[in-house]
């Protein structure tokens, strides 16, 4: 029987179930969500069942040093928080995905690292905060935030208890994105293979010139192979109307 979110309630209670609670988590999340954005949802589903005293939670990708983008969230609340940190280029999330692995606020309100952001974010009514690095791809990182409403939610279990179900969660965005590659692999196959067929029938070209026209189509007007062969597929004919081949 497949896992859910609801078989991890409680369970991270003692250390002696944390293994087993994980480990469902770990195949909750990898069978039952296949495109990254599902995969992201059930993991700020489940980090709010996992992690103790956690509220609210969010995935944000951090592009450069300056650009978050929220990818899911639990509630209004943390996307709110992501957007105040991208305003004033400062706070835990930035700081957890760039500089640390984690980083964990036990009273937002008092903390004095990031003034404005504190001051802010205590308005919105956080208390406390754990932050955690998914994953890094270049410029281009993944954090995931834990929120809750009242100061000195989170102490060291707490913080151990999220470090290891961050490490699962970027298991899971891996394998998520990796599917995701594939498939996008396989309809860019299909298409340009779908394109050579139009070229083909209509221009009597073998497969290698058709194939050739793409390509070179796609040179000349710097436009991805895949969209020119779309375009064929859409409209039946090469985009500025030249099938010469070599």
């Amino acid at each position: 029987m497949t896992a859910t979110p609801d078989d991890a309630d409680g369970a991270a209670d003692s250390t002696q179930n944390l293994g087993d609670t994980m480990s469902r988590v770990a195949r909750h999340l990898q069978e039952e969500h296949g495109d990254v954005e599902g995969t992201l949802q059930a993991i700020t589903a489940t980090a709010v069942r996992v992690v103790p005293n956690a509220e609210e939670c969010s995935i944000s990708y951090v592009i450069g040093r300056s650009k978050i983008e929220p990818r899911a969230s639990t509630s209004d609340l943390p996307r709110e928080v992501d957007a105040l940190q991208e305003r004033i280029k400062e706070g835990p999330c930035m700081d957890a995905v760039w500089e640390q692995q984690v980083v964990r606020v036990d009273d937002v309100g008092a903390d004095d690292r990031w003034p404005q952001f504190a001051r802010q974010a205590s308005e919105l009514g956080v208390g406390s905060m754990m932050c955690f690095q998914l994953f890094v791809q270049g410029d281009q990182l993944g954090g995931m935030n834990l929120y809750a409403h009242t100061p000195g939610a989170f102490d060291d279990e707490c913080q151990e208890i999220g470090l290891m179900f961050a490490a699962h969660a970027a298991v899971a965005v891996a394998g998520a994105e990796h599917e995701e590659h594939l498939r996008a692999g396989m309809t860019n196959r299909d298409v340009i293979g779908q394109a050579k067929g139009i070229l083909m029938e209509r221009h009597k070209l073998t497969a290698d010139q058709a194939f050739g026209v793409l390509a070179r189509v796609s040179q000349e007007l710097n436009r991805k192979l895949v969209d020119i062969a779309r375009e064929v597929t859409e409209t039946g004919a090469v985009p500025g109307g030249n099938t010469r081949h070599n």
